[in-house]
């Protein structure tokens, strides 16, 4: 079984494909994180990430660099939404994502194109969404957590920026499947999020058997 969790910055669709894969027992892969360390490598090497023929480069980084805790910073994530645009760049990760999506015994797999472009014949697609103030304050909390000094507005600001790059690009945009089931999860914790992530797939896959 492939599930596909697609969704703009901070929905909570990264916890929900987590919280799946546990569930269901599958592999989980976050894609954000390859693009996050496309990022960071770009920064490392010197590279302008808007530079799509530079930025092609820092497709290179080594494995180890996925387990850097700092892929998960909000200047990190910026970088990531501008490399994701280049279409060489997309190319680059493309094959691995398919890969793992391929995987004996199934995967999920979240990101912004999951269902749309890495496996468009996953067998449940989510798409999960929640309200710009509900993101940021998420995004916010979080930071704090880590001793980020990061104000609400800056992390608002952020993610309409962010969330305009990845609608608008040319190559892959962030778009809901139209197959995909819609979470709306601005008015929900992560354990309520999880557990209607949970009712939807049951129900999907209840459905699909009984055709």
């Amino acid at each position: 079984m492939v599930i596909a969790v697609d969704g703009p910055t901070a929905s909570g669709k990264g916890t929900i494909a987590r919280g799946l894969a546990k569930h269901y027992g599958l592999a989980h892969l976050d894609t954000g994180l390859l693009y996050r360390a496309v990022g960071m490598q770009a920064r490392m090497m010197g590279i302008d990430p808007d530079d799509p023929l530079a930025a092609v480069e820092a497709t290179g980084f080594p494995d180890s660099l996925l387990k850097d805790p700092e892929l998960r910073g909000e200047n990190v994530g910026a970088l990531a939404s501008r490399v994701s645009v280049h279409k060489r760049v997309r190319a680059a990760l493309l094959e691995r994502q398919r890969e793992f999506a391929a995987r004996p015994g199934g995967a999920v797999l979240d990101g912004r194109d999951i269902g749309t472009v890495i496996a468009p014949d996953a067998d449940v697609k989510l798409f999960v969404t929640a309200s710009v103030e509900a993101r940021a304050q998420r995004r916010h909390a979080e930071m704090v957590r880590r001793g980020q000094d990061v104000t609400l507005d800056a992390i608002r600001e952020d993610l309409i920026a962010r969330d305009a790059r990845d609608r608008n690009r040319a190559e892959a945009p962030l778009v809901e499947a139209p197959d995909a089931v819609t979470l709306d999860n601005s008015n929900l914790n992560a354990a309520q999020s999880l557990a209607e992530a949970i009712r939807i797939v049951d129900d999907l896959l209840a459905r699909k058997a009984a055709e």
